[in-house]
């Protein structure tokens, strides 16, 4: 497919750098995108689609990397059918597992784990809820698994380990399979704070630090944060990613940002939802997030925005996350909220209102366009300028 977003407003590149890219337009092909910038009568005309944005803002379509996958669209913790493509109306294009710790009875011998790491992630392969992106599959660390191991489950392209709830005597026992894992290449992953479901261990800065994670998961508290003495030396005494969790401690996801900007190190930063949990299912979990940041951190919008698109993508190797030629064509269309304080969506979000959820793309595919399930309407009239396709993206029976 060919298609294309005229008229926008503004552009949020996700890249910290450079958070604003030039132009009112995007060009997307084959999954990717192909021109940023201003397009011709002519491209526009080779399209099977072309979204009027009308003033909007286009931004990246967000990336949560919490989100507890079991299999198929379903959670059995809250026992909801649907949320993940519930979550795409609220702007997330990509989740990420936090491992398949919420499948009921899940194994813990080396031979279950591996399987349920095996099977998660094959039953996502080329299953997309709402058209979403889910990379599924991460192998919990459990007593018994050996190098060999890990090796194997790298060998058969899981690249995704989680540290947290296994059966180690004390969470240094995670530090050795930790390492292991990062050197087969995986994304390591380690729960942070105190305990988050009956039978298992706060998990603090001591802790992290013997495992050096790539990723210290939801650190301000999942729901419960650590100690803040942690936050500081998580900062000074490691280059580890730092994500901070809609379901989590406000307080202490104010004073990571905080932290990690001052120390000119805000690319660590990355924005979750940690659901669905107990604290239950959260389409639009990441924009009270960003939201959070930009109204009562001080954090410039554009640039919360990046911790929850291109600081995700690169701490995760994703090819999304940055609205650039040649990334995966993942683009969201915000406006701000009809009936609220501001006219335009970065301002509504630094004021702390969400903004109002336009249209979603993904794979260069309009998923709806017009108006979200999840978000008042917005103020500007984003519609399909031009389809010539037998389909309908128009959202009216959302």
């Amino acid at each position: 497919m060919r298609s294309a977003i005229t008229n926008l407003g503004r552009i949020v590149s996700g890249e910290l750098d450079a958070p604003f890219a030039q132009g009112d337009a995007i060009l997307m092909e084959n999954g990717r995108i192909a021109a940023v910038g201003s397009l011709s009568a002519e491209t526009l005309a080779g399209c099977d689609v072309v979204v009027d944005a009308a003033g909007a803002t286009a931004i990246p379509g967000l990336i949560d990397s919490h989100v507890h996958i079991t299999f198929g669209d379903y959670t059995p913790r809250q026992k909801v059918v649907g949320y993940l493509e519930s979550y795409l109306h609220g702007g997330t294009t990509t989740a990420i597992t936090a491992s398949e710790v919420h499948v009921p009875g899940r194994p813990k011998d080396p031979a279950g784990v591996k399987a349920l790491a095996l099977a998660a992630q094959a039953c996502f392969r080329d299953y997309r809820p709402g058209g979403m992106r889910v990379h599924a599959g991460s192998v919990i660390l459990e007593p018994g698994l050996t190098e060999a191991d890990i090796a194997e489950l790298a060998a058969a392209g899981i690249w995704l380990a989680k540290a947290g709830f296994g059966a180690f005597d004390t969470p240094f026992g995670y530090a050795p399979l930790m390492r292991a894992a990062k050197a087969a290449g995986m994304v390591t992953t380690m729960h942070t704070g105190g305990s988050s479901i009956p039978g298992s261990s706060g998990i603090w800065a001591e802790h992290v630090l013997a495992s050096d994670p790539s990723v210290s998961f939801h650190v301000n508290g999942g729901p419960v944060a650590m100690p803040d003495s942690g936050f500081p030396r998580l900062v000074e005494e490691s280059s580890i990613a730092l994500q901070i969790c809609t379901a989590g401690n406000l307080r202490t996801a104010l004073l990571t940002a905080r932290l990690l900007e001052e120390a000119g190190q805000f690319e660590r930063l990355l924005i979750a939802t940690d659901t669905p949990t107990g604290s239950g299912i959260m389409p639009l979990g990441i924009f009270y997030t960003i939201s959070h940041l930009a109204s009562l951190g001080g954090i410039p919008p554009e640039r919360a925005i990046a911790a929850a698109t291109g600081n995700n993508a690169r701490t995760y190797r994703l090819n999304s996350g940055v609205l650039a030629v040649g990334r995966d064509a993942d683009v969201v269309l915000i406006d701000a909220c009809a009936g609220g304080a501001h006219d335009d969506p970065l301002t509504a979000l630094a004021h702390g209102d969400v903004p109002a959820v336009s249209a979603v793309f993904t794979d260069g595919v309009p998923r709806f366009v017009g108006r979200s399930r999840n978000t008042p309407a917005g103020i500007r009239p984003v519609c399909v300028a031009e389809c010539r396709l037998p389909m309908d993206f128009s959202g009216a029976s959302h």
